[in-house]
């Protein structure tokens, strides 16, 4: 009998692809299912992005194996992108690893510095991955609370009364996800001199910085950040590419060097045009940016009428990102909500308490097209 590792026995399968499975049979019996779950973007990128990509595909070396560390041309755009958005200056030779997807960067991370039995802090609610990964590598899981009633922000002042001595990690996600809000910079310094302090590793991600949000923020806009911090960004819900896996790794040179010591044995490289698309893409701004909130802003009204229309709260404020968080008040029981939604009107929507115990009694809708968010209107109303 061959037996299963130790550290995957403490793991499920992602919630999401359970959920896909689930969707797909009910479409197998002829029933269309509206995913309001999965954050997937469903606007094209700018056509000179798809243009520039397959154009790319047509030369003979677009087939050959590519550097784990992409394209010098690449890591100069996403240098040059990074002072743009952010006004922050990046060494494209050093300080900067391009990846497939921000997701496995949250592996390489934590398997260039953490150990079993090293200490990780992990915002609850948060990004599962963050979690799992941490459980594979046999990592000990220390949840820090964020609560509505601090507007989901790290509470420093109970940071500080706990026993730091053995965390390695902190994993700091603004604007939030699954909950939408924004951080101050007065914030993200306090967190910096606590990870100083306890020679803690921030690792601050931040796919969503431009998607409904007016002030651009990185966390190295922050003094002393590159001492104590990495920084994991995406071009996925920026540029609506999430299928072509863009994503990057920012952050001091030792940093990016011991991370590729990693990611150098899991791939072989970015296929090259999609690495020619993204370095198209990263040419548009904050235009781009306008016009894309624009939509995604019109898209939330309709999803505040939906949950007036069931009673559900939400805020329109200090919330940015692609998604709506709202809080039930007819129902302690998110998970048992959302089946009974889907059953009752073809449509899912995410349960908060996936996000983390402080997500219970929460649900999260994406912000998909305005005509599928009527017919979800539609269903609910008909």
């Amino acid at each position: 009998m061959i037996i299963k590792s130790k550290n995957i026995k403490k793991i499920s399968e992602y919630f999401f692809s359970k959920k896909i499975r689930e969707i797909n049979e009910f479409e197998k019996n002829g029933i269309k299912v509206i995913n309001l779950g999965m954050g997937n973007p469903d606007i094209l990128p700018p056509k000179s992005v798809i243009y520039k990509m397959k154009k790319a595909s047509e030369l003979t070396h677009a087939n050959y194996y590519q550097s784990s560390i992409g394209l010098d041309a690449l890591r100069k755009a996403i240098s040059d992108w990074y002072n743009k958005i952010y006004q922050v200056n990046i060494n494209p030779d050093n300080e900067i690893l391009p990846l497939m997807g921000s997701k496995e960067g949250i592996m390489y991370i934590a398997m260039s510095y953490l150990d079993k039995g090293d200490q990780v802090l992990v915002p609850n609610p948060g990004y599962p991955t963050y979690t799992s990964v941490s459980k594979l590598l046999g990592a000990k899981i220390i949840y820090y609370n964020l609560n509505e009633n601090e507007n989901w922000i790290p509470n420093i002042k109970s940071l500080k009364l706990m026993n730091l001595s053995k965390v390695k990690i902190i994993w700091v996600n603004y604007p939030h996800m699954p909950t939408g809000a924004d951080i101050q910079i007065k914030k993200l310094e306090e967190l910096i001199l606590l990870a100083e302090k306890n020679g803690i590793l921030i690792v601050y991600d931040n796919p969503y910085s431009c998607i409904n949000n007016n002030r651009f923020l990185s966390i190295f806009n922050i003094k002393n950040a590159r001492n104590i911090a990495i920084e994991l960004n995406s071009l996925s819900k920026s540029y609506n590419i999430p299928g072509w896996r863009v994503g990057m790794i920012i952050g001091k040179k030792n940093f990016i060097k011991n991370i590729l010591k990693v990611k150098s044995q899991m791939d072989s490289g970015m296929y090259y045009p999609i690495q020619i698309g993204a370095i198209e893409a990263m040419r548009y701004n904050k235009n781009w940016f306008k016009i894309l909130n624009k939509e995604y802003s019109n898209r939330r009204k309709i999803i505040w009428e939906i949950c007036d229309i069931l009673k559900i709260k939400y805020s329109k404020y200090n919330k940015s990102g692609i998604f709506v968080w709202a809080k039930l008040t007819n129902c302690d029981n998110d998970l048992e909500w959302s089946n009974k939604f889907l059953k009752k009107y073809y449509t899912f929507i995410t349960p908060g308490q996936i996000f983390g115990t402080n997500g219970k009694g929460y649900v999260r809708f994406f912000c998909c097209s305005v005509k599928t968010l009527k017919k979800v209107k539609n269903r609910i109303l008909s």
